[in-house]
């Protein structure tokens, strides 16, 4: 009985093997099945755990290049990108700008991929620039940045790295959890004559003035020129890939579509000074349908930090988008599957006005970049201008949400004495706000029934106290459905 088990176990264990190899399967994948058939040869008669292996199969063999190309996040990929990740777990890194102390929403795409690549297998690497924040990056910009300390360096890199660890796994014991490096600490003790001696001399003039980015603020068109500490720049950038080659057998650097030049003279240095093989991909940029600029509304960017741009403001954003966009961002900046992403779209179009697509990628990213809470309270203080929102829902507002939710209402300030005292509101409509623009026509309205206290239908008699104050300091009146004023307590 033992030897026919075991030779129906080797049946199943030789099917398996050849399905690896017809599969040309990662190594460390056939390592993994091989081992364990190697300590427990009779599971393999088992076919649930046939099943399980198909299952590891499936989840782990997910295809990098494919599942971007999809979501239309490839823009380019140097040629044998795809068969060199299908061979083996390997590494790729995204360079971050740490001139802020938060990731904007324009930082999302390298994430984005950074995530994917960590889905399907293989590490990921994010590198705050330290180093080259200090120098300014010429590629699709006209001017130089702002230089930075290594003491504000050092926060920012602190501050990224809390917001990144909502997306990836760096605390996991798995063979690609993620590390986040900071190339600062391997290009300070660099000298100048050190570095234009052992890399210098492996990149000309001439291949570095052939970059789309060079030619750009070399050209006459170009209302400054370039200095020297920005034109070196991509012999920075350069050189952190061939160190991250060499100390983390970081393979593939990946970035938006103006880092192709920057990225591909690392993998030059790779070639030229290493003997190696790295790779290149890039992402396109991201645009608007309207032409107007991905990532910034009128007060400016879109942080991921609360403190700069609230979960309101920010889920405000992505439910503002227009079709056309939302159905390329839901593809880009969520986790959904194919299948549920073309059923949305397919529900969204059946009944536009809805924005059901809108409303899904809004909640998606909200709760990626914040919060389930968040998320709740954002559409919370979304249905008090749009839905049947209550008093109590104007109360949990904080004072930040308040004045974004009003951003744009009239206001007047009231002094807190006058209201502990009590105020009777045809007073406050009319003298003390200017709401009304007489007594008689805010009591017309009250005897309407069409004024709101704080969401609340008040009559002529209502007295205004410091009870009826949202956060100790507002009090929201209401006309009819659409106009409102804010009243703050001083």
């Amino acid at each position: 009985m033992f030897m026919g088990a075991y030779w129906i176990g080797s049946i199943y264990f030789f099917w398996v093997a050849d399905y690896l190899f017809k599969h040309s399967l990662p190594d460390f994948i056939k390592r993994e099945l091989l081992f364990f058939w190697i300590k427990q040869p009779n599971k393999l008669v088992n076919p649930q755990y046939i099943l399980y292996l198909h299952k590891i199969i499936r989840t782990r063999m997910k295809n990098f290049i494919e599942e971007v190309t999809w979501r239309g996040m490839l823009h380019d990929v140097m040629p044998g990108t795809e068969g060199h990740l299908m061979e083996q777990m390997r590494v790729a890194y995204v360079g971050i700008d740490p001139t802020a102390d938060s990731l904007h929403i324009g930082h999302l795409v390298g994430v984005m991929l950074l995530k994917h690549f960590q889905i399907a297998g293989h590490k990921p690497l994010a590198l705050v620039g330290g180093a080259t924040g200090m120098i300014g990056d010429p590629s699709g910009k006209s001017n130089e940045r702002n230089l930075l300390d290594e003491a504000t360096l050092r926060h920012n890199q602190e501050a990224i790295k809390a917001q990144l660890s909502r997306f990836l796994d760096f605390t996991s014991d798995a063979p690609n959890a993620a590390e986040l490096v900071n190339n600062y600490d391997w290009m300070k003790e660099i000298s100048f004559l050190d570095f234009i001696r052992d890399i210098g001399k492996h990149i000309t003039v001439n291949y570095m003035m052939s970059k789309e980015s060079v030619k750009k603020r070399l050209s006459s068109d170009a209302a400054e020129g370039m200095s020297f500490t920005e034109f070196t720049y991509q012999l920075v950038q350069g050189y952190d890939f061939m160190h991250l080659y060499k100390e983390k057998s970081c393979t593939l650097q990946m970035g938006g579509s103006d880092q192709w030049g920057n990225i591909t003279t690392g993998t030059e240095l790779v070639r030229r000074k290493e003997g190696g093989k790295a790779y290149a991909l890039t992402c396109p940029l991201i645009t608007k349908a309207d032409g107007t600029k991905f990532g910034k509304s009128e007060g400016g960017n879109i942080w991921l930090d609360a403190k700069r741009t609230s979960p309101y403001k920010f889920y405000q954003y992505w439910l503002n988008t227009s079709d056309v966009d939302a159905e390329k961002y839901i593809k880009i900046f969520t986790f959904l599957s194919k299948e549920t992403i073309a059923a949305l779209i397919a529900e969204h179009q059946e009944a536009p006005h809805l924005r059901i697509l809108q409303r899904r990628l809004a909640e998606e990213v909200t709760i990626m970049a914040h919060s389930e809470l968040d998320l709740e309270n954002a559409i919370k203080a979304s249905n008090i201008l749009f839905g049947n929102a209550t008093a109590d829902d104007l109360k949990q507002l904080d004072e930040a949400t308040f004045l974004e939710v009003f951003d744009g209402v009239p206001q007047a300030e009231i002094a807190r004495n006058e209201v502990e005292a009590g105020i009777e509101i045809i007073t406050v409509l009319n003298d003390k706000t200017g709401f009304f623009k007489s007594n008689g026509e805010a009591r017309r309205a009250l005897t309407a029934n069409s004024i709101s206290v704080n969401r609340d239908k008040i009559k002529e008699d209502f007295v205004l106290s410091t009870n009826d104050l949202i956060n100790n300091q507002f009090v929201l009146l209401q006309s009819g459905k659409k106009n409102y004023f804010v009243v703050r307590v001083v």
